[in-house]
């Protein structure tokens, strides 16, 4: 496995720095003019501020202003960061040792840094409140489906426990809050294609070949609500709310499906009723079986006029 090179930047809030690879041909006399029209997002004004202040660097040290383009080189520099709003929950450790973090995510957090969300993901407050500048996590959760989530502590380890998601041998439970149904036979299990498109927020379930499984499973209902295990066999952006969404028991909460809505970013009220409450695997290092499982619940089941309000 090819060895990624170290930045000559240290990391800033948590988070690396850019790089930039230079193209091996261009028609640019300077790195700053590639730069210009490398990254449209950023005022030419503000290149400059940068290069004048030592923020772009290659291997040798900080870019002079008039640096001549070198083709095939690269550059690093920390990119400005969005102004965010503070997502104000804890992020409880399950368990952690020399490899391994589990961390019980809340809701509205996302995993990794993307978009908007940058500093308010729970990498970067992870990564800073724990010390660990080298955590990466092994897989993901959406920014409003709370639970559990693998990180990966020791930068040896990282191949082998990210590979396990990959392959799909980690068994996953999800818990979920929806409409109950007395005509729907479960448990059963749902198939279909889901197709998620660039740019569109929403996946949709189209004809064709099943790419998404899922099992799910009625474990108790009351007054009209079911709450429901889901276990995925796949992982395709949301699966799980569109198959419940399929069978015409949407997940309390989601915007999505069967309504896409527009919710800000900072309204933390009425949080999607879906938990992965559960991993379980065979751990690729010590050959042991783990598992790990949530301490959280879903509001609307134990506190209904909570969530609703």
């Amino acid at each position: 496995m090819r060895r990624r090179q170290q930045p000559p930047l240290p990391k800033r809030h948590g988070l690396d720095p850019a790089r930039l690879r230079l193209p091996e041909q261009g028609h640019w006399a300077t790195i700053r003019d590639h730069l210009v029209e490398r990254l449209p997002r950023v005022s030419p004004a503000r290149i400059d501020e940068l290069l004048h202040a030592g923020g772009i660097v290659d291997l040798d040290g900080p870019i002079a202003p008039d640096a001549p383009f070198v083709p095939g080189g690269a550059v690093w520099f920390h990119r400005d960061l969005p102004e965010e709003t503070v997502v104000p929950f804890d992020i409880p450790v399950v368990h952690r040792d020399d490899d391994l973090l589990v961390v019980d995510k809340p809701h509205f957090l996302a995993t990794i840094p993307r978009g908007q969300h940058i500093l308010q993901t729970a990498l970067v407050r992870l990564r800073r409140e724990l010390d660990l500048p080298d955590l990466v996590p092994a897989h993901r959760l959406d920014r409003v489906t709370a639970g559990l989530v693998l990180f990966v502590i020791n930068p040896a380890r990282r191949g082998a426990y990210q590979t396990m998601f990959h392959k799909r041998t980690v068994r996953k439970e999800y818990e979920a809050i929806a409409p109950f149904d007395p005509s729907l036979t479960l448990p059963r299990v749902v198939r279909s294609r889901i197709v998620k498109e660039k740019q569109v927020l929403a996946a949709q379930e189209v004809p064709g070949e099943p790419n998404a499984e899922t099992e799910i499973e009625l474990l108790e209902h009351r007054e009209g609500l079911g709450r429901y295990r889901l276990r995925p066999h796949t992982g395709r952006t949301h699966q799980l709310r569109l198959h419940m969404n399929n069978l015409g028991v949407p997940i309390l909460g989601d915007d999505f499906y069967p309504v896409l809505t527009d919710k800000p970013v900072d309204d933390f009220t009425r949080p999607l009723q879906l938990l992965a409450a559960a991993l379980e695997f065979t751990d690729p290092v010590t050959h042991e079986p783990r598992r790990f499982e949530t301490s959280r619940t879903l509001q609307v089941w134990t506190d209904p006029h909570g969530w609703a309000g």
